[in-house]
């Protein structure tokens, strides 16, 4: 275990060095919108959906803002295509927007980099420490590595912004509960 943890360590410290080149694609902010789940249903591998041109796209600087970037990102990240999830999530002009640092965090622990995505999610709550949806998230990154001491602080930490009704609270909870079964 504390091999594991070393290593684990070393990954998040050597996040930056791997950290994509920042491109001019547009001021980001919040926002929701359908535009992820088109480019999802509707567009082939590769393209997103341009909610502007109401098309399929090839992603590329400059063409997309980063709110269309988050929605194609989360939504190819949901849909388990987590390459093309970092790869379009990679194109976002905001690299500290917390949402691309989730879901980039997210896509990577999906495809096995589970120390890369830790490394994500803490720069998230780095910048938002009161996002409880990246504190679900790290706390299932946890349970993957055999750390339930590691969830039950996210959980405990999503309760005290939330409480215990909140969404990623039943989510987490219901993790370490099977994690505990198992």
């Amino acid at each position: 275990m504390r091999r594991r943890l070393v290593i684990q360590v070393l990954a998040v410290a050597a996040l930056p060095l791997f950290a994509v080149p920042a491109f001019s694609a547009g001021e980001g902010g919040g926002g929701g919108g359908g535009g992820g789940n088109q480019t999802v249903t509707q567009c082939k591998k590769g393209m997103v959906w341009d909610k502007k041109k109401k098309k399929c796209v090839a992603p590329k600087q400059g063409m997309l803002d980063d709110d269309n970037i988050y929605e194609a990102g989360r939504a190819l990240a949901m849909a388990g295509r987590y390459d093309e999830a970092i790869s379009v999530l990679s194109l976002a002009a905001d690299k500290q927007d917390p949402r691309i640092l989730n879901y980039l965090g997210y896509s990577h622990r999906h495809s096995g980099r589970v120390a890369v995505g830790l490394g994500y999610y803490e720069e998230a709550l780095r910048i938002d420490p009161d996002y409880t949806l990246v504190r679900e998230y790290l706390g299932e990154a946890h349970l993957q590595i055999g750390d339930l001491a590691g969830a039950r602080e996210q959980l405990r930490e999503i309760e005290k912004r939330t409480g215990k009704g909140s969404r990623e609270y039943g989510m987490l909870s219901e993790q370490i509960d099977r994690f505990m079964k198992s």
